[in-house]
């Protein structure tokens, strides 16, 4: 089992829209509720998952999903 950054997909949002947050190889990638992408760093990634894990903009609801890489790829479309 690879337990590596590029095995997860991150949901966050609320019962009107999620945005998705996944590695690739060439760094973290956000999908918009309306599905426009995304690149960006480690550190604006925390900047929106933390808030969410905090409960400090209650009614975020954020899950993370485990994927073997060979999943990954068919789940990024």
């Amino acid at each position: 089992m690879k337990l590596t950054n590029d095995s997860y997909i991150i949901s966050m949002g609320t019962k009107k829209f999620t945005e998705k947050y996944f590695r690739d190889e060439d760094g973290w990638v956000k999908i918009s509720a309306k599905g426009n992408k995304f690149r960006m760093t480690a550190e604006q990634l925390l900047n929106h998952l933390l808030p969410a894990i905090a409960n400090v903009k209650p009614g975020l609801i954020w899950e993370v999903e485990y994927k073997p890489k060979k999943e990954l790829g068919n789940s990024k479309k």
